[in-house]
């Protein structure tokens, strides 16, 4: 493209996204449409020669937009829900044009110091200890992933098979992939019982280390979290802190979903003991109002991971003589290659400022204690977890065939997306607030679809 068709391109583009983010809530947040319809309208092959912009945008907006879920939708309330933010749109266009690749210093100075400088920003909001070293995953489950590699190298194991991970029974998936990908056996995955409000029992995680250890086994890891998926519940952090310590196991805080809360005074105590932790993942691709995907892994042992995923002698195609100050991303990762994902973090975390940030959060858990009341005092519905955060977890008053046939209506109408899980045996509707853009008019018209649809 010259910079001329470039430029008229992109002029329709961003005129698309302002209107859609300023029209998405008139969307139906769920599409209507089978699975391969998409398919079935796309060509089997890729053209022969090149098609103007005009025909791709056009088949963009007919072809692939009716077919997406609007995660960006104020009325999206299922999982966590998540918003791209203005600024963090143009981040992630600007970090496009760049296209850089800073897995060394030397290969993206200015990337690599954005990094360090953004992540320890968001630390001191977080009121994290200053020695917490910041690097930028895509997803929490990556980063929870190298996190266990390094707990695991920490151990100083040769035999890994004797090796056991603890986390809640009510962790996300993503830490037994974790532990699966580190060489964890599945068996070796040690899920602790919770008490009546979901949170990890310290006695039951102490009582499982010790029959492991009598076993011949390696307690090596606990990963805790707070802001559990089905309903937000905090683990007992500084318990289990106390615990990891007393049997030398590394501690990995899962956060990401609630950590952003630590932000504000009144939530500050959530983080109280993740000063313990060698490690902590908080996403702000969920509650931070940053497109997807952005997730933060700080630690204060970064030297641990370099060990873990370092060579004896690295290829020469990436060694680099440097003055000492210089920081090389790709020696703590995976992954060699880098998107500059700090740039979108960067927009964000300057557009809205501390205050903003503060002002939209204390706005969602608002929302969501106010429909909390709602449930609490209809003599249909019922709340089926402690309201936290922006999340509210419910039931209709009925059998579990019941909700789930509403949460289909629900999300069958297109007006809400909303998701279910299971707590005590039962099957509950989650309601997640996230987006900026959701409103006191968007929870009533999910209650008056909930009154409208109920059997």
């Amino acid at each position: 493209m010259t910079p001329e068709e470039f430029r008229k391109a992109g002029h329709h583009v961003v005129d698309w996204i302002a209107d859609y983010l300023r029209d998405v809530g008139e969307r139906p947040v769920l599409p209507d449409v089978e699975p391969g319809e998409l398919t079935d309208r796309l060509p089997l092959s890729a053209p022969e020669k090149g098609e103007p912009m005009e025909e791709i945008l056009e088949d963009f907006r007919e072809l692939i937009v009716p077919g997406i879920v609007h995660w960006n939708h104020p009325r999206f309330l299922a999982y966590f829900a998540n918003s791209a933010s203005g600024p963090g749109i143009l981040g992630e266009m600007l970090a496009a044009a760049l296209n850089d690749n800073h897995m060394l210093w030397k290969t993206g100075p200015a990337a690599t110091e954005l990094e360090q400088v953004s992540l320890s920003w968001l630390r001191q909001w977080l009121g994290l200890p200053e020695d917490f070293f910041g690097i930028i995953h895509d997803t929490a489950s990556t980063a929870t992933m190298h996190a266990v590699i390094a707990a695991r190298s920490a151990a100083g194991a040769h035999d890994i098979s004797s090796l056991v991970l603890y986390t809640s029974e009510h962790a996300n998936l993503s830490v037994d992939r974790a532990a699966l990908a580190a060489g964890v056996g599945r068996g070796h995955i040690r899920h602790i019982e919770a008490d009546d409000d979901f949170r990890m029992r310290p006695a039951a995680l102490t009582a499982a280390i010790e029959s492991d250890l009598r076993a011949g086994k390696r307690p090596f890891c606990i990963v805790p979290t707070l802001g559990t998926t089905s309903s937000a519940s905090l683990d007992p952090l500084p318990e289990i802190a106390a615990i990891a310590r007393q049997y030398g196991l590394w501690l990995h805080v899962d956060a990401a979903y609630a950590g952003p809360a630590a932000i504000l005074e009144e939530h500050r105590s959530l983080l109280n003991g993740a000063e313990l932790s060698d490690s902590l993942v908080i996403n702000p691709h969920k509650w931070l109002f940053t497109p997807m995907d952005l997730s933060i892994l700080y630690t204060r042992r970064p030297d641990d991971f370099r060990r873990a995923l370092s060579l004896e002698e690295a290829p020469a195609y990436i060694q680099t003589a440097g003055s000492g100050r210089e920081v090389n991303l790709c020696e703590y990762t995976v992954s060699l290659g880098r998107r500059f994902r700090a740039l979108k973090l960067w927009f964000v975390l300057r557009s809205y400022g501390r205050e903003g940030v503060e002002k939209i959060l204390r706005s969602h858990i608002e929302l969501a204690r106010a429909f909390a009341q709602k449930i609490s005092e209809s003599p249909d519905f019922e709340l089926a977890a402690p309201q936290m955060f922006s999340l509210v977890c419910f039931r209709w008053k009925g059998s579990d065939q019941e909700n789930r046939e509403l949460l289909e209506k629900i999300n069958d109408s297109g007006r809400a997306f909303l998701s279910g899980t299971t707590l005590h045996g039962r099957f509950v509707l989650r309601l997640a607030i996230g987006n900026i853009g959701t409103t006191k008019a968007d929870l009533e018209e999910v209650w008056d679809l909930l009154e409208k649809l109920k059997p």
